[in-house]
């Protein structure tokens, strides 16, 4: 018995017959391996945060101000490439972004000072920032509302795949060949990912390897317009801000684990650079499992018939909770029990996450998804350009990781409150005169 595809947005949504077929989780696959070479790339910095700080002298508000560089250029990014990518189309705008950031990360080993190294961060965070936008582009168009938390969260696992490697190779890299070389060979992995992207990837409708029934499965009870949407009728629409201000709440925490943590683990529990990577890739092995149990347990609960409001929002509720531990790392002496702390609340960031980015096609049509994404995504840019500032000056004028880490326990709470005030139901946004679908 083949049951009838399920509705999008419903709350009673049925099961998916097993002959539909599974293309789209190829796509979900290259997302995720998309993602990966995007934190590998953003994160080499971070691991050689001591090293680079000994090499030229720098103290911890330089190293704050070059993560700024990095925010900046991804705040102004965010609002440009999301909407480069709803004109230009997933496919190019997608490849493009790689060839340029992947330069740019290259072009890191030519840097010979504090400006250079400065400028590019900058191009970095400039390409970087359409990865977002451009997988949850994609994921819009390739699946069906019920799949679309847990697909956006296995991509965005991806972050934690690329915080894993990065720590455990660079170490290596350094030892062998130097600093420079670690920027060249991570940058250079982008062109193996482009070429797979431009052989398979093409929008549902224009795939030649999607089976007919999956094509109707993927598209099932969605009728939207086409067309462009401009700004002007995303900007004023309370949905637009909820996931404004969500991302601006949270974004931070993650760059702060990102870019501070190998060296929080350096300075305060005395590991070496090469004694870093397992500890690190503990907590990102951890963060994995998060942001694939946050997306699957807001999918499972539509699937038994919770609306997709009451899922998502169960879904950020029980992460926002979890993070909330976070708060004592400062004070706990054991190298281990940091590192679990700080991976509790990884994983509910990434399942925050992943709930967090499927509100955007959740209330909003997939030609504004780029858009909207860009629009967050620039909020949280400017929330880590913050952070970085707060962190540089904090533990340059006291040593201390008390306040990063106090403020990383309470913003899930925070951004969760300011959703449910903005968006209690997650109506679809009217659009030209329409709703989302």
């Amino acid at each position: 018995m083949n049951p009838t595809p399920p509705t999008s947005g419903s709350g009673n949504l049925r099961n998916v017959p097993s002959r539909v077929g599974y293309f789209r989780w190829v796509i979900c696959a290259l997302l995720l391996f998309g993602t990966t070479k995007n934190y590998m790339d953003r994160q080499v910095l971070g691991i050689l945060k001591n090293t680079l700080q000994h090499d030229f002298g720098w103290n911890e508000i330089d190293y704050g101000n070059l993560v700024s560089a990095f925010q900046i250029a991804y705040a102004v990014g965010m609002l440009l490439v999301g909407r480069l990518i709803d004109k230009l189309g997933t496919r190019l705008g997608y490849a493009l972004a790689m060839v340029f950031w992947s330069l740019a990360s290259m072009g890191t080993a030519l840097a010979n000072s504090f400006g250079t190294f400065a400028l590019s961060r900058y191009a970095l965070g400039f390409g970087e920032a359409a990865v977002f936008p451009a997988s949850i582009k994609a994921v819009a168009e390739w699946f069906p509302k019920k799949e679309r938390a847990l697909a956006t969260g296995i991509f965005n696992a991806g972050t934690n795949v690329g915080a894993i490697i990065t720590p455990l190779i660079v170490p290596w890299i350094v030892i062998h060949w130097g600093w420079k070389s670690a920027f060249i060979g991570i940058g250079a992995l982008g062109f193996v990912w482009l070429a797979f992207w431009l052989l398979v990837y093409r929008k549902p409708s224009e795939h030649p390897r999607l089976s007919k029934m999956e094509m109707e499965y993927i598209s099932s009870g969605v009728t939207e317009p086409t067309g462009k949407i401009s700004w002007g009728s995303l900007i004023p629409r309370r949905q637009t801000w909820a996931f404004v201000a969500g991302k601006f709440l949270t974004d931070p925490v993650w760059w702060f684990y990102l870019f501070w943590v190998p060296g929080f683990l350096q300075t305060k529990h005395g590991l070496a650079l090469t004694g870093i990577g397992i500890p690190v890739m503990v907590i990102y092995v951890i963060s994995d499992v998060g942001s694939v149990a946050g997306g699957w347990l807001s999918s499972s609960l539509i699937k038994r018939g919770r609306t997709v409001n009451a899922a998502r929002k169960t879904a950020m509720l029980i992460c926002a909770i979890g993070v909330i531990p976070v708060v004592f790392t400062y004070r706990v002496e054991s190298t281990w029990s940091a590192v679990l702390l700080i991976g509790l609340a990884a994983a509910c960031h990434q399942g925050f996450s992943a709930n967090l980015f499927t509100l955007t096609s959740d209330m909003f049509p997939a030609r504004a998804v780029g858009s909207v994404v860009g629009i967050g995504g620039m909020a949280g840019a400017i929330g880590g350009f913050f952070i970085a500032t707060v962190v540089g000056h904090v533990l340059q004028w006291t040593g201390s990781y008390m306040i990063p880490f106090v403020i990383a326990g309470a913003a899930y709470l925070v951004a969760l409150a300011v959703i449910q005030v903005l968006a209690p139901t997650l109506e679809p946004a009217v659009i030209d005169g329409a709703a989302q679908s």
